[in-house]
């Protein structure tokens, strides 16, 4: 950035967990340093807490964690607990005053799409915004985050286990065919793939980032849903990895 930053626009980041890349949780510091970097060289951060939002990690947005403040803020998925596709772009002040002006000024950001201001969308919304606050979920969260974390401490035991990342519920379990020499399973072996299909057997659905189980249950799951949750898992990874 030091080098670029003179044509750089934005830095766009995924803050805490990257999700798509397998669940890559990000060091603590990390997401403060970035935002003081952008500041320095006067770049925009863009945080991407489209599916990071909303409680996942354990606070109402992954930059809470750090009390970092984007000046974008990208925000879908958990804003209507999935029920409807909704998404919600959020800007400073500063970026709002930047595209404000008269038509004949041609400030104005001209973009629009033929889904926006879905009633129906945002009715969901507000229905999801306000079980958050009826029925408390953030407060409830602490316990749920600790059970899953116990539980999946019980899951290193797999051999095949190579590396167990969690941020809230928010969890990657990454499968290896030598724990100690970190080889990977041959691609043709489709470990991932089979772990969820023996989970599929058992009741529960998952999905694989490739060799990556992932594990997003929702906010309100009880203790002992979790408990299920991590035992059908543990037994579906069994089940897979000694096959053969």
């Amino acid at each position: 950035m030091a080098a670029h930053h003179q044509e750089l626009a934005a830095l766009i980041l995924e803050p805490v967990m990257q999700g798509a890349a397998g669940m890559i949780p990000q060091p603590p510091g990390y997401l403060t340093r970035v935002r003081e970097v952008t500041r320095r060289y006067d770049v925009l951060l863009i945080a991407d807490e489209v599916a990071t939002g909303f409680g996942r990690t354990g606070r109402m947005f992954a930059c809470d964690q750090e009390q970092v403040s984007p000046d974008l803020l990208c925000l879908a998925k958990g804003i209507t607990g999935g029920y409807l596709p909704l998404a919600a772009t959020m800007a400073t002040a500063a970026i709002y005053q930047a595209f404000l002006g008269e038509f004949q000024e041609f400030k104005a950001f001209f973009h629009g799409h033929t889904y926006t201001g879905n009633p129906l969308a945002a009715a969901a919304a507000l229905a999801s915004l306000e079980i958050f606050q009826k029925e408390k979920v953030m407060e409830s969260l602490p316990a749920k985050i600790e059970r899953l974390s116990q539980l999946l401490a019980e899951m290193q035991a797999i051999p095949q286990v190579g590396d167990i990342r969690q941020r809230g519920l928010m969890v990657g379990i990454e499968l290896v065919k030598d724990r100690e020499t970190r080889e990977p399973f041959p691609p043709a072996r489709r470990t991932g793939h089979g772990v969820i299909l023996e989970a599929r057997k058992r009741g529960v659905i998952l999905r694989p980032l490739g060799d990556v189980v992932v594990l997003m249950p929702p906010l309100c799951i009880s203790l002992e849903e979790l408990d299920t949750l991590a035992r059908i898992t543990y037994e579906s990874i069994c089940q897979e990895v000694n096959k053969d």
